[in-house]
């Protein structure tokens, strides 16, 4: 009998056979995630006169199914940005852990200088570029909220292939088909900003949330919420719930289950 403990928990040579690693090795060509299995849905941000709101709900659905509950997508980075991600849950990770690297690099370094939202959205464009110049692009869209180098409010997107947009109201994923009409009720372009109210934002932010746990099946009624402004930094909630929810508007809805015209 082989005592080996490399040989533990495996059969028996003698009554099965050798043990055949063969399978372990790809013999096909190199192949790439061609598309995400674990996935968070949409994140919204909103410009205000001192800075930015933006949330996004704590679910992560194995296709279909709701699977992981408590999946926070916003990530602080500094004292002046933060970072919501939509798209496949494993590619956030490791954006985390590339941000992680980069901020104790900028935190310790002796250069005397922090990186602010605006940086930090140039280098995700970058990543998030060449990754898709090597055909293994990482399958999120990102939302880069803070403040740039003058403190002023900043808002900007990054998708898989690396394409950047930047506008006062952003929502990613089924957000940018539901909510985005509601955020421009309050903030339609640049020169609205200056006269939104944080509470206003908040407020606005919270409504669109609502609507997309109604509407969105991949949505989650449990979300994180940031805040960033210059005299307070980034104040971030993870674990809030909707409120005053009510599916009265179902009654209307004609053309499903038992319900006659």
């Amino acid at each position: 009998m082989n005592h080996s403990p490399q040989a533990w928990g495996r059969p028996r040579d003698d009554v099965y056979g050798a043990y055949d690693p063969s399978f372990l090795h790809s013999k096909g060509p190199k192949a790439h995630t061609s598309s995400p299995i674990v996935t968070g849905t949409s994140v919204l941000a909103v410009k205000f006169k001192d800075g930015v709101v933006i949330a996004a709900d704590n679910l992560a659905s194995y296709g279909s199914l709701a699977r992981f509950t408590d999946v926070k997508r916003l990530r602080t980075f500094n004292r002046c940005a933060v970072v919501g991600f939509g798209g496949d849950v494993s590619d956030m990770q490791y954006l985390d852990r590339l941000l992680l690297s980069l901020d104790i690099e900028e935190t310790y370094g002796s250069s005397g200088h922090n990186l602010n939202a605006r940086n930090l959205h140039t280098y995700l464009a970058k990543v998030m570029y060449k990754r898709r110049s090597d055909i293994n692009p990482l399958w999120n869209q990102l939302l880069v909220a803070g403040l740039d180098g003058d403190d002023q409010p900043f808002l900007s997107s990054v998708d898989l292939l690396g394409t950047t947009f930047s506008s006062p109201t952003l929502a990613t994923g089924f957000g940018a088909h539901l909510a985005q009409p509601l955020l421009r009720k309050i903030v339609d372009d640049e020169a609205q900003v200056t006269s939104v109210t944080r509470e206003q934002a908040v407020n606005a932010v919270r409504e669109c949330m609502k609507v997309l746990f109604y509407r969105d099946a991949r949505s989650l009624d449990k979300y994180s919420i940031a805040v960033i402004t210059k005299d307070a930094g980034v104040e971030l909630e993870e674990d809030e719930k909707l409120e005053n929810q009510s599916w009265a508007f179902a009654e209307m809805i004609k053309g499903y289950g038992t319900q006659t015209v």
